[in-house]
């Protein structure tokens, strides 16, 4: 069974984010492996300068990094990302899966975004659209996309 990880710097806080989480966590089990890390995010003042941004994503990227199995192949998520279509998506996790990886890793950062270095080694960026959303949004939506994804490569009726 593929093992697939989301690390997300943040914590839900809200009771609908972590409910709507949770259920798309249990439907996955029937799938993958799935590993849910929450990295804390790093404080920063009121209105931070570019320089404390950058020093806190670099802080961030770290953890993750440290969250990581080696060779995991990464996906960052990232509004410059390439967008994709849950078809194309579900091509992505069927090519990983038959590629032998051991690891599928995907990562949503905080408030601030994701580290430039740890985006650049990501194999791929993913853009859920151009629109902004709170990246606790993000983590529900990469979920259910997951699991979009894993009952169109069954054939399942989920997918319309």
């Amino acid at each position: 069974m593929q093992r697939v990880m989301v690390v997300c710097v943040g914590k839900l806080k809200e009771r609908f984010y972590i409910d709507a989480a949770a259920e798309y966590v249990k439907r996955l089990s029937r799938y993958c492996k799935l590993e849910l890390i929450e990295l804390p995010e790093q404080r920063l003042p009121e209105s931070p300068s570019p320089a404390e941004i950058a020093r806190a994503l670099s802080r961030e990227a770290e953890a993750v990094r440290a969250k990581l199995p080696p060779g995991a192949a990464l996906a960052a998520l990232c509004i410059e990302g390439k967008l994709h279509s849950s078809e194309e998506l579900a091509g992505l996790l069927d090519t990983w899966g038959s590629r032998g990886e051991k690891c599928l890793a995907f990562v949503i950062g905080g408030s601030f975004g994701l580290d430039e270095g740890l985006k650049r080694e990501a194999r791929v960026r993913l853009s859920m659209s151009p629109m902004t959303f709170p990246h606790h949004l993000a983590r529900v939506m990469l979920l259910e996309q997951l699991y979009r994804g894993f009952q169109i490569n069954e054939g399942g009726k989920y997918h319309k």
